[in-house]
C-alpha cells in the first residue's frame, strides 16, 4: 500500500515544507479537541442550521 503522506513529488515537497503543512498531521482526532472548543463548534453548526430552516420557512409564507 501507498504512503498517503509522501508528497507527490519535490515540487509538493517544497511547497509543504515552505508553507508549514504539516503533511503527517493530516488525520486530526475531534475528540480530543477541548469541550469549549467542541461546543463553540456545536453552537454554529446549530445556529446555521437553524438559520436556514427559519429562511424557507419565512421565504414560503411571504
Amino acid at each position: 500500500m501507498k504512503d498517503e503522506n509522501k508528497p507527490i513529488n519535490d515540487v509538493i515537497d517544497h511547497f509543504n515544507k515552505i508553507e508549514g503543512n504539516a503533511a503527517k498531521l493530516a488525520k486530526t482526532n475531534f475528540k480530543k479537541l477541548p469541550k469549549a472548543l467542541k461546543y463553540f463548534g456545536y453552537f454554529i453548526f446549530l445556529f446555521l442550521s437553524i438559520s436556514i430552516v427559519l429562511l424557507i420557512i419565512f421565504n414560503l409564507l411571504k
